[in-house]
């Protein structure tokens, strides 16, 4: 599922933070161990047995120019784990700023770099240091010295206020167990009048509360 979404939020009700904060259907800490395990492997096999699809044949399947995956090296590509193409949404154009929330193995950034060229900036985040290790190392074999990856978490990502023209994301808000917490966290680091393109999974229907609360179901 593709989002386009313009950098508007209602005001917030106050007696609506409390349980939204300290009623999380499951515990944030639990759910991302849960999630490193799962996408360790991805990193660290990328060709082995997963419960989703990897890859070039991934991102051909999703629309990625041809032309361009195929110049990057294995090790730029072999990880990429996404569900989506927010590039699909809008082209980025020369010169802007962005922020890759979730940058995994750091394909979707290398592909921002590639459309904001030299003169752009991008900053992929990801909590996962294995992760972080193989995209910082893609990154230095392509030359891509307008792209950077720090550690972080979605929930408190390491940008500055209003530093980002555009920010992506591609199938990592739906692994955040407080998703109002994520979003106000891609608010905050876009500029006004920012774009915010992602790609994720959402649910059209209500979810049995036993069903919220079973972590295996969340990174399954």
């Amino acid at each position: 599922m593709l989002g386009p979404v313009a950098p508007q939020l209602r005001a917030a009700d106050p007696k609506e933070d409390v349980p939204m904060k300290n009623e999380l259907p499951v515990d944030p800490v639990a759910l991302r161990e849960e999630v490193k395990i799962k996408y360790r492997d991805v990193a660290r096999n990328p060709n082995g047995e997963h419960h989703f699809h990897t890859g070039r044949p991934l991102a051909r399947r999703l629309g990625y120019d041809p032309a361009l995956v195929d110049s990057m090296p294995e090790a730029a590509v072999e990880s990429f784990a996404g569900v989506a193409n927010p590039f699909s949404l809008r082209a980025l154009e020369p010169g802007e700023k962005v922020v890759d929330a979730g940058s995994g193995g750091g394909f979707d950034s290398f592909v921002a770099a590639h459309q904001v060229g030299p003169r752009g900036k991008v900053v992929g985040v990801d909590m996962l240091r294995e992760m972080l290790e193989k995209s910082r190392k893609a990154a230095r074999l392509m030359g891509l010295v307008q792209v950077e990856f720090r550690e972080g978490l979605l929930e408190e990502i390491p940008v500055a206020d209003g530093w980002a023209d555009v920010v992506i994301s591609n199938g990592v808000v739906n692994l955040c167990a407080d998703k109002k917490q994520t979003f106000s966290e891609l608010w905050r680091v876009l500029r006004p009048g920012g774009r915010l393109q992602f790609g994720d999974i959402a649910n059209g229907k209500p979810v049995p509360p036993d069903a919220l609360r079973d972590i295996d179901l969340w990174t399954g």
